[in-house]
C-alpha cells in the first residue's frame, strides 16, 4: 500500500497517472494546500520542503521500513523502478526518458506556473512579467511540439513517465496563454494522453478531493500560498 500526500495540481496529477496507470494499491491522504496542510508536522516530516505530492511506500522492494518521498519528478523515478512499468531498462532508452523528466521539472513546469501565476493571481498586471513567461512558456510548447514531430511519445514509441510529468503542465494550456492549435504534434500527443482510461480516471479525482476545484481562489488561500518566505519555514518547524 502506497500513501500518497495530494491535492489536484499539475504535481499532484503526475502520481495519480502512474498509479492509475500500474494499479497500485494507494490511499489519498489530502494535503488543502490552500488551507496550509502542507506546514503540519506530520506532513513535513516526509516532505521538508512543505510541498506535495509526497508518498510514503508501506512495502519497498527491500523490505525494510516504510519509505517516503517527496519531489514529483522522484516520485515518478522511483514508482517506475519499484514496478519495472514506463522506464526502459537499457541504459539509452533509460536516458531519453530521464533528460525528459528532468526538463520538465527544471522547465516547463516551473515557467508554466510563473506565466499562470503573473496571468491570474499577481494582485495588479505587470505586463512585463506577463509577456515573459508567457513567451517563455511558447518556446518550450515550441521544443516539445518539435521533439514530437517524429515520434508518438516525448522518449520514443513508448509512453513513459517522461509523458505523465508534462502532461498536467500542459492541461491548463489556456489559462498558460497557449493554444494547443499552434502546435499539431503536440496537440496530437496531448489528445492521445488525454483518452487514456487511467488519465481519466486520475483527473476524475479532482473534484472529490477539492471541492473549490474550479472556484475562484479565496484570500485566505492567497495568503497561505502566496504569502511565505523564510518564517514561514521557520514557524512550522
Amino acid at each position: 500500500m502506497i500513501d500518497l500526500y495530494y491535492w489536484p495540481t499539475p504535481n499532484g496529477h503526475k502520481i495519480t497517472l502512474f498509479l492509475e496507470e500500474v494499479g497500485l494499491p494507494y490511499r489519498i491522504v489530502p494535503v488543502d494546500i490552500g488551507r496550509g496542510d502542507q506546514f503540519r508536522p506530520e506532513f513535513l516530516a516526509i516532505a521538508p520542503n512543505n510541498r506535495m505530492p509526497a508518498i510514503v511506500d508501506h512495502e519497498p522492494a527491500d523490505g525494510g521500513p516504510p519509505l517516503s518521498l517527496f519531489e514529483s519528478g522522484a516520485i515518478l523515478l522511483y514508482l517506475a523502478e519499484k514496478t519495472g512499468r514506463f522506464l526502459p531498462a537499457d541504459p539509452r532508452g533509460r536516458v531519453e526518458v530521464l533528460q525528459w523528466l528532468f526538463w520538465q521539472m527544471g522547465g516547463l513546469g516551473p515557467m508554466a506556473g510563473q506565466a499562470h501565476h503573473f496571468r491570474h493571481y499577481a494582485p495588479e498586471p505587470i505586463p512585463y512579467a506577463i509577456e515573459r513567461y508567457t513567451k517563455e512558456v511558447s518556446r518550450l510548447y515550441a521544443v516539445l511540439d518539435r521533439r514530437l514531430a517524429d515520434r508518438p511519445f516525448v522518449a520514443g514509441e513508448d509512453y513513459t513517465i517522461a509523458d505523465m510529468a508534462a502532461y498536467p503542465w500542459i492541461v491548463p494550456h489556456e489559462r498558460q496563454g497557449q493554444r494547443l492549435e499552434d502546435f499539431p504534434n503536440l496537440a496530437r500527443w496531448f489528445r492521445a494522453i488525454e483518452a487514456r482510461s487511467a488519465t481519466r480516471r486520475a483527473y476524475e479525482l479532482g473534484p472529490k478531493i477539492n471541492p473549490r476545484l474550479g472556484q475562484p481562489m479565496d484570500e485566505a488561500a492567497r495568503k497561505v500560498l502566496f504569502g511565505q518566505d523564510a518564517g514561514t519555514v521557520r514557524r512550522a518547524g
